[in-house]
């Protein structure tokens, strides 16, 4: 009798396939969104430089740039998701990479940290909610609009 499994599925000491790599053939998505990114933000911080933030006062260029993303990923959504449109790199490229580079929900926070430090607790407020639901709204007038324009 045989102390160990001997052969078989069992066997515990029997070569196994190695499992593919996650990341396997995903080279040209990493490079989509790599290059997808290094453009988003490239643009957020050309729309920071026409929008420039006073200390203090609410983040016009912060806000502008997450709402316009809101409204961008909303078109986005319904050509390449729903519509199944564009190229198979479309949605890392212009979704992960571009949006993702230009839409910024850390310097939202700091942004609202930093007018909650200077005492303006209210303005923060407005700028929390009013950017999100803006965003949200946004999303939701793109997919509006892309739906109704691609039929």
């Amino acid at each position: 009798m045989a102390l160990l499994p001997q052969g078989g599925e069992d066997d515990v000491f029997a070569p196994r396939p190695r499992p593919l790599a996650p990341f396997a053939g995903q080279g040209r998505a990493f490079a989509a969104v790599a290059v997808g990114g290094a453009l988003g933000a490239l643009a957020r911080y050309g729309v920071g430089l026409l929008l420039p933030h006073r200390p203090g006062a609410l983040p016009l260029g912060t806000m502008a740039i997450n709402v316009l993303g809101g409204l961008l990923i909303g078109i986005l959504i319904v050509v390449v998701v729903e519509r199944g449109r564009g190229h198979p790199l479309a949605r890392p490229f212009l979704g992960t990479g571009v949006l993702g580079g230009f839409t910024t929900f850390s310097t939202y926070t700091v942004d609202a940290q930093q007018l909650i430090a200077a005492g303006r607790v209210a303005v923060a407020g407005a700028y929390l909610a009013g950017t999100l639901v803006a965003a949200l709204l946004a999303t939701w007038v793109g997919l509006a609009l892309a739906r109704r324009v691609i039929r």
